[in-house]
């Protein structure tokens, strides 16, 4: 029987890319200590935040590695595609990410009162990486045997 090959990890390397140019773009600003230009207004009021650094490290830098931690996840899906531990926590690790890139999201809108776009592309990155482990998981669930009862 011919092996078919899957294409879920190679599109979450691709959604890991995105996300890590994302943030290697503010990471590269902050370390600059420049607010980035923005196209719908709010980057310079949440990026200047107090809120934007908690533990005094900047959230750019945690999305960055956030991205590379995924990224091996996907490296490692791509290698082992069966595999029940990476299926899991590729689907448990992205489920986080998305709840906190939701809750960082509505934190924006109702205590800072601002939006900025370069926190909505990583957000929307990690809900593409969320669907394509929720998709990854789905599709290489065993198959379910139906054992009829003797009669």
């Amino acid at each position: 029987m011919e092996q078919k090959i899957l294409l879920t990890p190679f599109w979450l390397i691709a959604a890991t890319f995105v996300g890590l140019g994302d943030t290697l773009y503010l990471s590269y600003f902050h370390y600059l200590n420049i607010i980035p230009s923005c196209a719908i207004g709010g980057c310079e009021i949440v990026l200047t935040s107090p809120y934007s650094s908690p533990f005094g490290v900047p959230f750019a830098y945690i999305g960055l590695v956030y991205y590379i931690y995924a990224l091996c996840l996907a490296i490692l899906l791509m290698i082992d595609p069966h595999s029940k531990g990476l299926r899991f926590g590729a689907l448990a690790y992205t489920g986080v990410g998305l709840a906190l890139s939701v809750g960082f999201e509505l934190f924006q809108y109702v205590v800072i009162h601002a939006l900025c776009l370069y926190c909505g592309i990583s957000a929307l990155t990690t809900l593409a990486l969320f669907c394509l482990a929720v998709w990854h998981f789905r599709s290489t669930r065993p198959p379910h045997l139906f054992v009829q009862s003797p009669q």
